[in-house]
């Protein structure tokens, strides 16, 4: 099996007053490769990542599908930690495995390893009202990648991590999604350089794709890789634009 792609075609979505966040928004995001969302604030990108998702709290128009579409099983991760705060760092990080009746010494060894890589060796049975911000976040993530699904929805995975965390953690996490499709909504210029195959930037009003920005070479990408390099200028000014 491999991991799908997933075509939006003709997204309208209104609000209640009858404005229009998205219409006839198309697009097209490409199978087992990392694909980054950016544009400013409120132009619906963590909206659209709940669609995808198969979140009943909108309705829209048009579709979103995915081909093959018996691999749409997706993992998601939000804003908001949602720890299980009766439950240790390590039962929260096995929490999917534990909920599916598939947990194994395998599984539990995996969640070890990946705890170790995270830099919260030592904190397997701390509850999450013990943890700082990015620790619970670092959690969170490690509960998403141990998914192992065919379709991973991030959003803002990595922005309560000091900066050298966050290298490590989206190193981490291109490792673990290698073939997998992967959409990455962050506001973070830096972080969809390093860590995408395809830039989607989204702005107007209505919203609408206004730009698209392909890499030759594979993430993770240093900070001085010459493709991050070449492209941070044009694209901090494009995000600059569309956010005036």
């Amino acid at each position: 099996m491999s991991a799908p792609a997933i075509q939006i075609e003709k997204l309208t979505l209104s609000f209640e007053k009858g404005s229009k966040l998205f219409t006839n928004l198309t697009l097209s995001v490409e199978a087992g490769v990392t694909t980054c969302i950016l544009g400013p604030s409120g132009c619906g990108k963590s909206t659209l990542l709940r669609l995808i998702s198969g979140s009943q709290d909108y309705q829209f128009s048009g579709s979103i599908s995915f081909t093959p579409s018996e691999n749409s099983a997706v993992a998601w991760m939000g804003q908001d930690d949602l720890l299980l705060p009766w439950m240790s760092l390590m039962d929260n990080v096995l929490l999917g495995s534990k909920l599916r009746g598939e947990l194994s010494p395998v599984h539990r060894q995996k969640a070890a390893d990946l705890i170790i890589k995270a830099g919260l060796a030592g904190y397997e049975d701390a509850l999450p009202s013990s943890l700082s911000g990015g620790m619970r976040q670092r959690c969170a993530l490690l509960r998403t990648l141990m998914e192992e699904r065919f379709v991973l929805l991030m959003d803002e995975p990595f922005s309560a991590l000091d900066a050298l965390t966050r290298i490590k953690l989206q190193n981490l996490s291109a490792e673990m999604t290698q073939g997998a499709t992967v959409l990455l909504v962050t506001h973070d210029a830096i972080e969809a350089l390093r860590m995408s195959h395809r830039i989607i930037i989204l702005g107007g009003d209505p919203v609408q794709v206004k730009a698209q920005l392909d890499f030759s070479s594979s993430p993770p990408r240093q900070p001085d890789n010459s493709e991050v390099t070449k492209h941070y200028g044009p694209l901090l000014k494009q995000l600059l634009e569309e956010s005036s």
